[in-house]
């Protein structure tokens, strides 16, 4: 046996040695799934597999990066460059570069990012004079989306008569129209969209059998990772390539299924063995990440859900702190409260980077972001605006597609106006209205504009000209040079340099230095491609890579010393040793949109589980009787899933206010779990106590508002007080009489604040 199979666990182990068949690994969270299928890629090779016959899938490229240098150094790097590695978009961008004529397409065709889709989209429906509160540009782009992830063309589209049924019942009956108009706009500019890159792969192998049994004769071992988030495409694009050889690995966990926004289907893993016959499934159990008590507490949570392949996760690190369950009475004082549980914290040794904070919408942050800041606490927002999605870096990026496919029309609108060269809207809108007409691009528009009777003046027409030989001149000169040296010619010739270095604000500084920054990019990728051996990296090169870079990919602070803020989405696949998980109240977590399906409240008690299970030493969570949404204050109901934790794995802080009984619940525990029988401890019994006074029953109506002391009468020093801001509080002293005296109060969370009584809504409790 390889000497570096020694360094697996048993489990680990026989799902790496197993090569019969198809084979489900069912990956409890941090049990080492990464391990198993970085082990299992180097075992065959030490097979005598050959690299090249050996497709990777993953759903980020940071994930195919870390695997591949892993495998490098159990194997040989060289070998490991080898190997068919990378996202589903990547490889299948690269299969149908190759297989491009087959498709008719050319190979260079350009990778539209969401907002060229969008772009274009909006564009159309302008045309077409739509009215986009009807027509809303996100939700078309959603449609789209799904449609083509269902495998469903345009001409699909338009002749399914449920789909048209559905389209007018929602009022847009003209939405196959803008599919279409899209789909021939893409194919015009020679684009395919990130869906597309499924869509036509499927398409590709429905369509030419000789294609398929290329490939899934070439890929002898196909292996899967995050299986549970894969859509419907890619599933069937799976199916294809093993249909045959059946030598499949498909890793995941259901139990950690949260995608279904993106399309992801649960159904694609839960099904998996009885769509592949002879399936073996393998289970890793063992969590190397979190103490005991986070392992069981998440088990407990996640084993209310009905759908799902049974495990039982367990870890053998120490019992550790159980989980704390904390209220607040509202969202400010929740986000205060956190910050300084976390200042608190830091005396025990902690760095700021050992701490995040989740939570289910973005739009939860601001108020971290502010307590925060107020503490002097570092602190960065995960998966904010991607380097590469920022407007100067687009716009360059924009002119380098140009030169590699001028045919790109979201390219050649960002660029034509860019800097400004005297050619405005009306000109953009007769050109698009005459590649519409003719059926071409914009370039080959421009190229001759007399030939397609295009209704501009001389001046006018000299202007597209100077643009067109502008273009031409960087696409005759990119024939000889690289792409960090192509990148320079064009900024500096097209005269971005120069307008970028007029603003001297601080806005205008941070676009030289992205500006700068892209080139240093492009540098970089060329000197490690000649490293690895590529004598010539052609803008192409360039361009395909980064086209396909994701947030994660491009995260360059997350060694930084910082606290980290970010959805529970954007955390599934990290860990952190201190978590909070913010907000946990009905129809904030469980989101109010899946209330009323089984299915969603189960996806949103999954999300909750990965919520838990990032955690490694602590985890906190947190909820606030009030919050502030859409311009009024809501009374709010502790989560259902905080019911779903068996009570001996939480804790309640023995000081929780009396007063939270405002915390209505819809049910009281089961009697099973808590009666005071002699099997239970009296410690447990006593925490039932304590989690029945935070989240008790309350016989308040859930939208009516608490009522607040708005004078002096009952306040006296010493008085304890409730605040709907500032949250718990108490009396240190009065200044003058009636209403216009001024208290002040020492609140837990906020220190001493000194109010008017006169304006001052506080409840003496």
């Amino acid at each position: 046996m390889d000497d570096f199979l020694k360094d697996l666990n048993k489990s680990q182990l026989e799902a790496v040695l197993y090569t019969d068949g198809p084979q489900l690994v069912i990956a409890g969270a941090g049990s080492g799934k990464t391990r198993v299928l970085t082990y299992k890629i180097a075992y065959l090779l030490s097979q005598g597999l050959p690299p090249q016959s050996i497709l990777a899938l993953t759903f980020t490229n940071k994930a195919a990066r870390e695997m591949k240098e892993r495998i490098g150094r159990l194997t040989d790097i060289q070998t490991s460059r080898h190997l068919w590695m990378g996202t589903f978009h990547s490889i299948f961008s690269r299969i149908l570069r190759y297989e491009s004529e087959a498709i008719g397409f050319p190979s260079n065709f350009t990778i539209y990012d969401s907002s060229d889709s969008k772009s274009l989209q909006k564009s159309i429906m302008k045309e077409m004079q739509l009215d986009d509160k009807v027509y809303r540009p996100g939700m078309i782009q959603s449609r789209i989306s799904r449609a083509k992830n269902a495998l469903i063309t345009p001409n699909i589209y338009g002749n399914d008569k449920d789909i048209i049924q559905q389209d007018n019942e929602s009022h847009i009956p003209l939405m196959r129209d803008i599919f279409q108009r899209y789909q021939n706009r893409c194919e015009q500019a020679a684009a395919m969209d990130f869906d597309d890159l499924l869509l036509k792969t499927y398409l590709l192998f429905k369509e030419h059998p000789d294609i398929l049994e290329k490939y899934s004769h070439f890929f002898q071992y196909v292996l899967v990772d995050e299986y549970q988030d894969t859509n419907y495409a890619q599933h069937r694009i799976i199916q294809q390539l093993c249909s045959e050889m059946q030598h499949i690995t498909v890793v995941g966990d259901d139990a950690q299924s949260i995608y279904s926004f993106r399309g992801a289907n649960i159904d694609n893993i839960l099904q998996f063995r009885n769509i592949y016959s002879g399936c073996k499934i393998f289970k890793l159990e063992r969590n190397y990440r979190s103490t005991q008590n986070i392992v069981d507490a998440a088990n407990s949570l996640i084993h209310k859900n009905s759908g799902q392949i049974e495990k039982t996760v367990y870890s053998e690190k120490e019992r550790g702190s159980k989980i704390c369950i904390s209220g607040s009475y509202s969202d400010y004082e929740e986000g205060y409260a956190v910050v300084g549980r976390i200042s608190d914290m830091m005396r025990h040794h902690y760095h700021y980077s050992d701490f995040v904070i989740l939570y289910r919408t973005n739009a939860q942050s601001r108020i971290f972001e502010e307590a925060l800041r107020k503490r002097g606490i570092p602190y960065k927002i995960y998966g904010g605006l991607s380097f590469y999605q920022r407007s100067e870096v687009k716009d360059i990026i924009a002119y380098l597609r140009m030169i590699v496919n001028p045919d790109d029309e979201e390219a050649f609108k960002r660029v034509i106006k860019f800097p400004p060269r005297g050619i405005g809207d009306t000109t953009v809108l007769k050109l698009l209205s005459a590649a519409t007409d003719f059926s071409v691009s914009l370039w080959t528009i421009i190229c001759n504009p007399s030939a397609y009777k295009l209704n501009i003046n001389s001046g006018t027409t000299n202007k597209l000209i100077a643009f067109r030989d502008l273009i031409q001149s960087f696409i005759d000169k990119e024939l000889t040079l690289n792409a960090a040296e192509i990148a320079q010619v064009v900024i500096k010739e097209s005269g971005i340099v120069n307008l970028l270095y007029q603003d001297t604000s601080v806005e205008g500084i941070s676009k030289q230095e992205n500006m700068l920054e892209l080139i240093k990019g492009i540098s970089e990728f060329c000197e490690i491609h000649k490293e690895e051996g590529s004598t010539n990296v052609r803008l192409a090169d360039f361009l395909s890579e980064v086209s396909l870079l994701t947030d994660q990919d491009n995260d360059k602070d997350e060694n930084a010393d910082k606290v980290t803020l970010m959805t529970v989405h954007a955390a599934k696949g990290l860990e952190f040793t201190n978590v909070f998980v913010a907000g946990m109240e009905e129809e904030l977590f469980p989101s109010a949109m899946s209330l009323d399906s089984p299915r969603a409240i189960e996806e949103e008690r999954r999300l909750f589980y990965v919520a838990i299970t990032r955690a490694q030493e602590n985890c906190i969570i947190t909820f606030a009787k009030s919050r502030y949404r859409n311009g009024q204050t809501h009374i709010c109901t502790p989560s259902r899933f905080l019911r779903d934790i068996d009570a001996k794995y939480l804790e309640i802080p023995e000081d929780a206010p009396a007063n939270t009984n405002i915390f209505p619940i819809r049910e009281r525990f089961s009697e099973p779990e808590f009666h005071a029988k002699e099997t239970v401890d009296k410690p447990i019994v006593e925490q039932h106590q304590r989690l029945q006074r935070i989240i008790a029953p309350n016989k308040r109506k859930d939208n009516e508002a608490p009522t607040a002391q708005v004078n002096s009468v009952g306040i006296t020093v010493g008085s304890h007080v409730q605040h709907n801001r500032f949250g718990d509080g108490v009396v240190t002293s009065i200044e003058g009489n009636g209403t216009d005296a001024i208290a002040a109060i020492n609140f837990t969370h906020f220190g001493e604040k000194h109010l008017l009584l006169k304006y001052a809504k506080l409840t003496v409790l």
